[in-house]
């Protein structure tokens, strides 16, 4: 019997301004498994940060529904943690880092040498203990993103949420940041649903990609990653198999530009 999916969306939509506003989305139906890593990709404005805060809980679709862990939503679950592209708006810039950390917590019920365990553990996973005492704006961009990571991460999800997290740092960082992704995801064992606008670097994390395009955005395309074991930049990216994905999803999201019609669910 399969497991009962960790994300499913069904027949999802999105029109803004009533029935007779703009459909953003329309009919999307996902299902994503437990300790399964899937990208979003598509054109800029499409609707795929509309999407991410639909499975969020912070939205209501127009149209369908969203279940987490096989239980409708219509509120934030509380087995989700959200990191977006912001963190310098997340962060607290007048607490520390470890009490940035703690914030998700407080509210939680947990004893505080219990949110002592679990910030410590979570700067500890990303390589920030050193930083515990330091103010988010002394920080660069990446270790800030960390700090994001880390606070997602010691409130123990079981579904973690990226909306563009690595587009604000530069291209060493973003890959440092990539890989640590796969690192935690793997140790972990959590679902982690990731918007990009990089084709590389969706191809890079996933086992499958989602390509959603037309107007209204519909799935287009859904492509499995057909690469195994620990990944790193080089090799992985030199894989003939990751070639030819990336190709794939790179076709499908240029052939999506214009067309309104479904091509894959």
């Amino acid at each position: 019997m399969n497991a009962t999916p960790a994300v499913q969306l069904r027949d999802l939509g999105v029109t803004y301004g009533g029935a007779t506003g703009r459909e953003v989305l329309r009919g999307i139906d996902l299902s994503i498994a437990p300790n399964e890593i899937v990208c979003i990709v598509g054109h800029s404005g499409i609707g795929k940060s509309t999407l991410i805060r639909c499975i969020a809980g912070l939205q209501r679709p127009t149209t369908g529904e969203v279940l987490i862990g096989g239980t409708a939503i219509t509120a934030p679950p509380a087995t989700l943690a959200l990191v977006s592209q912001d963190y310098g708006r997340t962060l607290m810039p007048w607490l520390r880092v470890g009490e940035n950390v703690r914030l998700p917590l407080r509210g939680v019920g947990l004893a505080r040498a219990v949110q002592d365990e679990r910030v410590a553990e979570a700067l500890s996973v990303v390589g920030l203990v050193e930083a515990a005492r330091s103010y988010p704006w002394q920080l660069s961009g990446g270790m800030q993103q960390r700090v994001a990571i880390a606070r997602a991460l010691a409130y123990r999800p079981q579904v973690l949420l990226m909306d563009e997290p690595f587009a604000s740092v530069d291209a060493q960082t973003r890959a440092e940041l990539e890989d640590l992704l796969l690192t935690l995801q793997r140790d972990l064992g959590i679902t982690v649903v990731l918007v990009t606008h990089d084709v590389d670097e969706s191809v890079y994390l996933s086992d499958r990609v989602v390509v959603v395009g037309g107007r209204p955005a519909l799935v287009r395309e859904i492509v499995e990653v057909p690469i195994s074991g620990v990944r790193d930049q080089l090799t992985t990216k030199a894989d003939p198999a990751f070639i030819a994905c990336r190709t794939q999803v790179l076709s499908s999201i240029q052939a999506s530009k214009d067309s309104g019609s479904a091509v894959g669910g």
